[in-house]
């Protein structure tokens, strides 16, 4: 199989370096050099295993990406960079024509979603690259398309810890309450409770020290009115490698999609990805 070019944007960002790291010793893709990243980054490059990639900010891009596309006329971008940088991003793609997998969270979902629809450039948008997490979101959106109001009259807690770096609040959890909302629980995703300290990481909830840098531990608890039952879900993730072999399924698949003649639908799910369809 030929290698699919891969530009990971979001250097020199822990999760962007996890997935350059694991795309040099993968033998399906090879790593375009370049990296899109924030304005406020000083350092030129940055060096994974070896690799010397150069970091584009918005103010270089006119000038850098031209380079880029004559050195590698077709490439997927991966986005793993800030939540206040995915819809610039997204239309930076979408206007140069770039397909990309949005492994970043936060932005206005709704316009990124339109953006793509409407475009000429196909791309996978999730909240959650884990294809188990994403499986199990699936069995919550048919619990709750298949029950609705399952759940009404009882109270819900959600509470998500992640590193201290996460800027904004989990958009799995802010999906899963939409779940809750249908199953009949009236709560608001402003009401997620985010965990960001350390101290009370290790402490209080037993994350394992060396994952307090890269780990996403959360819990949905429902409790019924009367006090007289209690259901709780649990995914506690360690490290990001997970994620990896997500993302990495994600670029296959859109691979696959750019093949085929008929691209009269943009837009994918990781949802899609597991389907194969």
């Amino acid at each position: 199989m030929e290698k699919i070019n891969i530009m990971i944007n979001g250097l020199p960002g822990n999760v962007a370096q996890k997935m350059a790291r694991f795309a040099i010793a993968d033998d399906r893709f090879n790593l375009v050099p370049f990296s899109l990243t924030g304005q406020d980054i000083e350092d030129d490059t940055v060096t994974i295993d070896k690799t010397v990639i150069e970091l584009v900010r918005p103010d270089t891009r006119d000038e850098k990406i031209p380079h880029v596309f004559a050195l590698f006329p077709f490439f997927i971008c991966i986005d793993y960079t800030h939540p206040s940088a995915v819809n610039a991003n997204a239309l930076y793609y979408v206007k140069n024509k770039i397909p990309f997998v949005m492994g970043t969270t936060g932005g206005d979902r709704k316009q990124l979603e339109e953006l793509v629809k409407n475009g000429s450039t196909p791309a996978v948008i999730a909240p959650n690259m884990a294809k188990q997490i994403v499986g199990f979101q699936a069995m919550m959106e048919y619990a709750a398309n298949t029950f609705p109001g399952l759940f009404k009259g009882y109270s819900l807690q959600v509470v998500e810890s992640h590193q201290k770096g996460k800027a904004d609040t989990s958009g799995t959890a802010r999906a899963m309450v939409g779940y809750f909302n249908k199953l009949g629980i009236d709560f608001d995703a402003d009401d997620i409770q985010m965990i960001r300290d350390p101290e009370v990481q290790e402490k209080e909830w037993g994350i394992p020290k060396e994952h307090l840098g890269g780990h996403g531990w959360h819990t949905y608890t429902l409790r019924a009115e009367d006090g007289s039952a209690l259901f709780e879900f649990k995914h506690n993730i360690n490290g990001r490698d997970i994620y990896v072999n997500g993302t990495f399924d994600a670029v296959l698949f859109l691979k696959q999609k750019l093949d085929k003649p008929d691209l009269s639908q943009k837009l994918y799910t990781m949802i899609d990805v597991l389907n194969g369809k």
